[in-house]
């Protein structure tokens, strides 16, 4: 039997290495019981990346429980469903500020675009924004789950979100344990001559004309997304291998982890306090056109 603690994990870098180093200390470990303490905090969104991880661990017959002493964490993670999927049932959230924790196999695409339009896209607290906009962004959102169903060949997609009300913000993360953005990238650029190392490579991918879907343009589909984050002042992170992409408002930063995440991390962070209204470049009557 084996302790292992997670404490104050929010969206920084300190949060995302913490978990990274949980699985890497496992990771070559096979039929032990690993006891995971939560403590102090937890945003909810971060499940998503727990759960992926703590996945791959299992995978190798280990038994994973998270001793949780602080009842609000408890009541989170039982509020947005991550702790159903290892023996406790479900409670209503009477807050209305969680985004369901979702494992999805990659072939379930039409649920998961009714997930993202219900559980995000519509959300009441997200800045005012016309109903062709809203199809857009989902649709960009959808296009990160093709490409993970496309190249990554990830045994299931996680998402979760969290609303926190106190900083103005939803956060909202989306996980695959793929082959990750710099294996992806290079398989299909390396014949070219070139070759990227992890942030080069999630750089790369972004831009809205690369795609390595061959005769298909568009990256991977976050284009708009990115436009919109910008104008709201939000927040757009990408953890993959041993990478760590951020863009916020004062700009893009690369960061490395000394171990590597098992697939890739794309996390949204939106600003609710914005009262702007956001449309697309032709339609009537625009405040903030894109």
């Amino acid at each position: 039997m084996s302790d292992y603690k997670l404490e104050n994990i929010d969206n920084g870098y300190k949060s995302y290495k913490q978990i990274i180093d949980f699985y890497d200390y496992y990771k070559d470990g096979f039929f032990q019981t690993i006891n995971v303490h939560i403590e102090n905090w937890f945003g909810g969104n971060m499940a998503a990346v727990l759960g992926s991880v703590s996945d791959l661990l299992m995978e190798n017959l280990n038994t994973i429980n998270f001793v949780i002493k602080d009842v609000e964490i408890k009541n989170l993670l039982l509020r947005n469903g991550f702790l159903s999927y290892y023996g406790h049932d479900i409670e209503i959230d009477d807050r209305h500020t969680t985004i369901k924790y979702l494992k999805i196999k990659p072939t379930d695409g039409r649920f998961f675009n009714n997930y993202i339009f219900g559980e995000l896209i519509n959300r009441p607290e997200l800045p005012e924004m016309s109903q062709p906009l809203k199809k857009k962004i989902t649709e960009s959102i959808y296009e990160l789950y093709v490409n993970a169903q496309i190249h990554s060949n990830t045994k299931f997609v996680y998402t979760c979100g969290q609303l926190f009300p106190a900083k103005n913000k939803i956060e909202f993360t989306f996980v695959d344990t793929g082959r990750g953005f710099k294996n992806v990238v290079n398989s299909a650029l390396e014949p070219f001559g070139r070759h990227f190392n992890a942030n080069q490579a999630i750089r790369w991918a972004i831009k809205d004309k690369n795609s390595t879907k061959g005769d298909v343009s568009g990256g991977i589909g976050l284009a708009i997304l990115i436009e919109f984050i910008k104008l709201n002042k939000g927040k757009l992170q990408i953890v993959s291998d041993n990478g760590f992409y951020l863009l916020d408002e004062t700009g893009e930063k690369d960061y490395d982890f000394p171990t590597s995440f098992p697939g890739s991390i794309i996390n949204i962070s939106v600003r609710t306090d914005d009262d702007a209204s956001y449309s697309l470049i032709g339609e009537i009557n625009n405040n903030d056109l894109f």
